[in-house]
């Protein structure tokens, strides 16, 4: 058994060798809080979440850490606008991160830093490589001297004559334009935190570079985060930690974007679409799967068609599930292993689209086994179908989603109440052999978005999908 993923820095997919036998380390880039978070936002802390859900399957002890930069020119810009205290428009929309990756299913992560939390580090880190050539402090700044870091621009495969660095107000004092800030210095009524150098604020590489080094050491396995992320933050971030002194992560993984008319999805591009609204309109599940099924290097074009799609899909699943319950008469544990296309699929580069092909065929395969009344059979492919769901975070019977509901939520006892006596009505009309009736009966409950299923047990309802 062979993880491989596909790593950024060598442009290409390489087995996976940890640092230390069993165990995984890995930070991701998460959270800049400026506002609340769109669906492209949690789109990122998904896929790394199965990426750890499937080291842990596979026997790893994992380690994983996603900071929160909950400082910077945009959180700045907000609490001008809003007329409130940057730290209180930081922690509310912190919060509202972590509703979002709670609601669709995304594990605790081992810790969650914020950079605010992290300055004498970060002034440790400078003074470092001021020491060794690699910064110097000016106006109050203190800048990267990229000229001095024969390895930059390694990951984003640029050349340095072209570099273009994108600079911020009040940048001033540098030697050369294509060095970065590290540091800030202070603006009048800016947030500001006390250095040799004078007064300011982080910029943002530098925070990163310094939670890793806390929370990973010098060395650590996986470094995650989106494609837009590649330059100039993790080219940045690598500058600082390897001139610093430390070999940082060996493998650079990225996700793609989720992007509306071709565009990233952006709160700034006005294009977002909130996940605090979603989850009013969709079931979290279904989002998490709309989410997490396509391939995480994948783009995601968002539309209504493809979320309806995989509400379809899913729905799919889930009625092959209950079905099996219902059949089996109780809860069918998970399988001790996945089956092994499933495997070979996750093994390479996280293959979720192939892996989940594996698990909607189990699916039919249960389904055939129900048909012929096998229940045997169709309880094994059910274990098969929770140990498969459970590693992609979609099992309906894991207890996060226990409190989950059909489209209707406090009304599902109300709708399922008028819907039995409607179908009394059928059932009567089947035992009289009244089959016009009993047909149109069915169609009518068809034509208000139910669908109607016949089974030993008696007929059972659910809602169809989105028209």
């Amino acid at each position: 058994m062979t993880i491989r993923l596909y790593d950024t820095s060598a442009r290409q997919i390489r087995d996976f060798v940890p640092l230390t036998a069993g165990c995984v380390s890995i930070y991701l880039c998460g959270a800049t809080v400026q506002a609340a978070p769109h669906i492209g936002h949690i789109r990122s802390g998904l896929n790394f979440d199965i990426m750890r859900r499937w080291f842990e399957y596979r026997g790893y002890d994992v380690t994983f850490i996603r900071n929160v930069t909950d400082i910077d020119d945009k959180i700045i810009s907000k609490s001008a606008e809003q007329g409130r205290p940057w730290w209180a428009i930081g922690y509310e929309n912190e919060r509202a991160f972590n509703a979002g990756y709670d609601a669709l299913g995304c594990l605790p992560v081992t810790y969650e830093p914020r950079a605010t939390g992290h300055i004498p580090e970060m002034i440790e880190m400078m003074r470092g490589l001021i020491e060794r050539g690699h910064a110097y402090a000016a106006d109050g700044n203190v800048y990267f001297d990229v000229r001095s870091f024969p390895g930059y621009l390694s990951l984003s495969n640029q050349d340095l004559d072209d570099l273009r660095q994108p600079s911020g107000e009040g940048e001033t004092g540098k030697r050369d334009p294509r060095d970065f800030a590290m540091w800030k210095a202070s603006k009048p009524g800016e947030p500001s935190w006390e250095t040799p150098w004078g007064r300011g604020r982080p910029g943002w590489h530098l925070e990163c570079s310094a939670m890793a080094h806390k929370y990973l050491g010098r060395a650590f396995d996986i470094h995650g985060g989106g494609i837009d992320l590649i330059f100039p933050h993790h080219e940045n971030e690598i500058a600082q930690a390897q001139a610093f002194g430390d070999d940082f992560a060996r493998y650079w993984v990225h996700n793609g974007w989720v992007t509306m008319s071709g565009e990233k999805m952006s709160k700034s591009l006005g294009n977002s679409v909130l996940v605090s609204e979603m989850v009013k309109a969709w079931r979290p599940i279904v989002l998490r799967y709309y989410l997490g099924t396509p391939h995480y290097r994948s783009m995601i074009e968002y539309s209504e068609e493809a979320l309806r799609e995989a509400e379809s899909a899913f729905a799919r699943i889930e009625g092959f599930v209950q079905r099996v319950v219902e059949k089996a008469g109780g809860v069918v544990a998970p399988a001790d292993e996945v089956p092994p296309a499933f495997a070979e699929a996750m093994d390479d580069d996280l293959g979720v689209p192939q892996a989940l092909a594996i698990v909607h065929t189990t699916v039919r395969q249960g389904n055939s086994a129900l048909a012929a009344d096998d229940k045997e059979a169709a309880v094994a492919r059910l274990a098969e179908v929770r140990a498969m769901l459970g590693v992609l975070g979609l099992d309906p019977l894991d207890e996060h989603w226990a409190g989950e509901t059909d489209r209707g939520d406090d009304l599902h006892g109300v709708v399922d109440t008028l819907v039995r006596l409607v179908l009394d009505q059928r059932e009567a009309a089947r035992a009289r052999k009244d089959w016009p009736a009993a047909d149109a009966i069915r169609d009518q409950l068809s034509q208000s978005g139910l669908v109607i299923e016949d089974s030993p047990a008696g007929p059972r309802w659910s809602l169809g999908p989105r028209s």
